[in-house]
């Protein structure tokens, strides 16, 4: 399907959702089609033109294929369904406050695609979890306005940028006017899986610029695989940049994605080339029915390291980190069976700056925080 004759609204409402618009392109079996429609009631699939045009359908081994399309390997009942106990920091329906200085609002249950590892993807399953109603949003703005150690709110979700303009438009006029808070960060896949949401839409163009005047805007992208990074979407941060908001990217570490050094080195170059901030390469966190992502702790510093050796000084500000339940843990480093490890952010203020060194378990290998030995 041609996308470019299409708007992004109809890019959105002609996307790839159910096993029939996926064998157009993929052309499957009939026990393919079965199995798949089975994953796809447990957790839904989006796949818009654009991206589907980025997708090498010939190769079952192509990165861009693996991030978006179903698998069979999701039958797969191991990790969680909330890795990083996302419940236990909810103070409100929708806000999360884990961090002193930051809330993290979820804005929406839906995404402009459906990455296959998801950490959040019970959210499509219990939305109640999603403030989508105005008098259930004041209570979110009442309670960052009652608690001025908040200085940032993360609006994320779900994408933020699937939002209509006028519901974010809302949004971000309320959080702006609260005074203690100095910066709004704006979680999006939008860049990479539909660039034309930003690109060609003046309005929303217009309501970032507009907001970013009176608090600093952060848009955090994430881009996974040099292969997402096309004009289109170099276009769209070029946009964000030239109307002077902050784009920062964080990437997930994904076993046959982009598990190679040179990949990941590429990818970190070629952001920073074009103005975007390498921020994180996260650890993949154990969510249930996504174990064949993950990679092993001693593997993934080394792919870590191997890629920093190839970039420029501004690339290598990115920061190997999980997210866990805790805090968010940086991996300093891995010297035989040691790894040393420090609180970047903490549940418990006291922890940040903690630095930590534990041991990698014999006879297996450590994925997670917790695989780790005292």
């Amino acid at each position: 399907m041609e996308y470019k004759n299409m708007s992004w609204q109809e890019q959105l409402r002609n996307g790839v959702k159910t096993v029939e618009d996926l064998d157009s392109y993929a052309k499957l079996n009939a026990e393919e089609k079965l199995r798949l429609s089975k994953v796809i009631d447990a957790f839904p699939l989006l796949i818009t033109p654009y991206y589907a045009s980025l997708v090498d359908w010939k190769n079952p081994n192509d990165p861009i294929r693996k991030i978006i399309v179903p698998s069979e390997s999701e039958f797969s009942e191991e990790g969680l369904f909330d890795p990083s106990n996302e419940k236990s920091n909810t103070v409100l329906p929708s806000l999360q406050h884990k961090y002193r200085n930051t809330a993290l609002l979820l804005s929406t249950s839906n995404c402009a695609g459906y990455c296959r590892f998801c950490f959040r993807r019970r959210l499509k399953e219990n939305c109640d979890s999603v403030a989508e109603k105005k008098d259930e949003l004041n209570e979110v703005f009442e309670y960052i306005k009652s608690h001025p150690e908040i200085d940032n709110v993360l609006i994320s979700g779900g994408d933020s940028l699937v939002l209509s303009n006028e519901r974010l438009d809302f949004i971000l006029g309320k959080i702006s006017k609260i005074n203690h808070v100095k910066m709004i960060r704006l979680a999006t896949r939008v860049p990479v899986f539909l660039p034309q949401r930003i690109s060609e839409d003046k309005e929303l163009l217009e309501i970032l610029t507009k907001y970013n005047k009176k608090k600093q805007i952060y848009v955090i992208t994430h881009f996974n695989h040099p292969d997402e990074i096309t004009t289109e979407s170099i276009k769209t941060v070029k946009l964000l940049i030239n109307n002077g908001i902050q784009v920062r990217n964080q990437t997930v570490l994904l076993k046959g994605v982009n598990d190679d050094a040179d990949v990941l080195a590429k990818l970190f170059n070629e952001l920073v080339f074009n103005g975007v901030v390498t921020y994180y390469l996260f650890q993949c966190r154990p969510v249930k029915k996504s174990s064949h992502f993950k990679i092993p702790l001693n593997e993934g510093w080394k792919l870590f390291e191997g890629a920093k050796k190839q970039v420029s000084g501004l690339a290598k500000t990115v920061r190997y980190a999980m997210s866990h339940t805790t805090g968010k843990v940086e991996i300093c480093g891995i010297l035989e069976n040691k790894i040393y490890l420090k609180y970047i952010q903490a549940k418990k203020y006291e922890d940040i700056g903690k630095f930590m060194i534990k041991k990698l378990p014999k006879n297996k290998d450590a994925y997670w925080f917790d695989d780790l030995i005292e």
